[in-house]
């Protein structure tokens, strides 16, 4: 088994916290929140997403640090030691998750740096395309299926990027690198946001205001127990997403936390910079596609919103609407590749210790495996084109499927398991003896039990069970 020495630690809390802000602030915080909001009444689900990440999402973020910081192990070996080698396959449902992933976030990434490239060199107003044809040259969708290698080229360029950080370490490749990324970050989310907020669409006469009213203002017209529970279930899919869970990125992570780090004082304002950047995303998404695309506008989810939306609304704030574009796909490509290291980290760390293997010869390994997914997954936009409709999604390619299998069934199988081991087989009373290991007072001690042990779990049941349409 390899000493922590070899795998490695962050230098201090703040290493850690921007780390793991790193790994949580990431695409589904600027495309997925943005879009969930304004379906979901608005303030309504700002303040059901609020009070779920500050206790299911916090219950499950603080369990799987806890787990780490204890073992100093990744997923894998962090079952076996506090549950039994029995146990060992919930580490391996935890490492399958982020290696399924890491292929097509990383294609996606690819996208963003294409569009960044357009923007950063003058030539956004190419990106404009409301029928998204601009878009669909960018993932490669070709009429003959021949391959389109533009989008392979940009696919390897991200995840060559995340490859480098990641061979070179916690202390100097992921701590560092996230110590630039983060600042740089919040600097242009802050300033987008800022500037994003007082445009005004000389056509319609709308103003962001009006957007910013519908993303505030909680909206509780024809709200019923049905739309309540969709928008629940909406905000606690998104915590996967903002928070990294299921995925054994914050086991991974906790595991380079050095043990005199205060764990409740770096948990709390991870929670904070994530939610932050989360509701930002929303200032600079909603008011300004309502002001110039209305509620049709607003209606796009995914892809359609950041690639095919956004270039469009950046084209109606005139010549300075291309810088802000820049600035923005800039920021998308920095919040991708913070996200994108954590993953590959969380496959490359269980490698290490699985196999004995140097941090060198393991990510080399996840970045080979990677780079042969990835390509499968450009390849589903042409060469292996299908629409599949199964669950409840429909016209399905080979990412929508990779998304499905991680995100909708394994992620939630995994955190119930989580739930389960922690509260019931390791016990929540050794898990709150990691955390508050240096005496540090812990507010949350029995929200934190209540959650893991009871409610958690039957979210998260609700959670699975609706991945299969079963309440919609």
């Amino acid at each position: 088994m390899e000493s922590n020495k070899k795998r490695g630690s962050f230098t201090g809390s703040l290493g850690f916290v921007l780390a793991a802000a790193g790994s949580a602030v990431g695409l589904g915080n600027l495309w997925r929140f943005p879009y969930l909001a304004a379906k979901d009444g608005g303030g309504l689900f700002l303040v059901t997403y609020l009070v779920l990440a500050l206790t299911f999402g916090f219950a499950l973020m603080t369990a799987e640090v806890a787990m780490g910081r204890n073992t100093q192990k990744s997923p894998v070996m962090a079952f076996t030691t506090v549950a039994g080698k029995k146990w060992s396959f919930v580490g391996w449902g935890a490492t399958i998750v982020p290696a399924i992933i890491l292929p097509y976030y990383a294609v996606i990434g690819g996208w963003v740096c294409k569009y960044a490239f357009t923007y950063v060199t003058g030539h956004g107003r190419n990106a404009v395309d409301a029928e998204g044809g601009y878009f669909y040259k960018v993932i490669g969708l070709t009429a003959d299926g021949s391959i389109d290698w533009i989008p392979v080229l940009w696919f390897f360029i991200f995840l060559f990027a995340t490859f480098v950080i990641v061979y070179f370490g916690v202390e100097n490749g992921i701590e560092k690198a996230s110590k630039i990324l983060m600042p740089a970050l919040l600097i242009l989310i802050i300033f987008i946001a800022g500037y994003s907020t007082f445009v005004k669409d000389p056509v319609s006469g709308r103003t962001a205001m009006d957007g910013l009213k519908i993303y505030l203002v909680p909206n509780f017209s024809g709200l019923t127990v049905t739309k309540f529970l969709s928008i629940v279930l909406d905000a606690m899919s998104q915590l996967f997403y903002s928070l990294s869970l299921a995925m054994g990125i914050m086991i991974t992570y906790g595991s380079y936390m050095k043990k005199d780090s205060s764990m409740p004082k770096s948990i709390n304002q991870i929670e904070i910079f994530d939610t932050g950047i989360a509701i930002l995303a929303g200032f600079i998404m909603i008011p300004t596609v309502f002001c110039f695309l209305g509620t049709e506008g607003l209606s796009k989810a995914g892809p359609s919103l950041m690639f095919i939306a956004l270039p469009q609304v950046f084209n109606g704030m005139g010549t300075f609407g291309l810088v802000v574009g820049a600035l923005f796909f800039v920021l998308v490509i920095f919040a991708a590749l913070t996200s994108c290291v954590s993953i590959m980290e969380a496959v490359t760390s269980t490698i290490m210790d699985r196999f004995n293997l140097t941090r060198q010869k393991a990510v080399v390994i996840t970045f080979v495996s990677a780079l042969v997914l990835g390509f499968i997954v450009c390849l589903g936009y042409n060469k292996w084109l299908f629409s599949a409709t199964f669950a409840n999604v429909a016209g399905g390619q080979i990412l929508d499927i990779f998304d499905w299998v991680t995100n909708s069934f394994l992620m939630p199988i995994v955190a119930i398991l989580t739930c389960i081991v922690v509260g019931y087989v390791w016990g929540t009373d050794k898990a709150l003896g990691e955390v508050q290991l240096n005496g540090e007072k812990f507010p949350r001690r029995k929200l934190f039990v209540v959650m893991t042990k009871y409610v958690s779990p039957v979210l998260l049941v609700v959670i699975l069970l609706n991945s299969f349409g079963i309440f919609g």
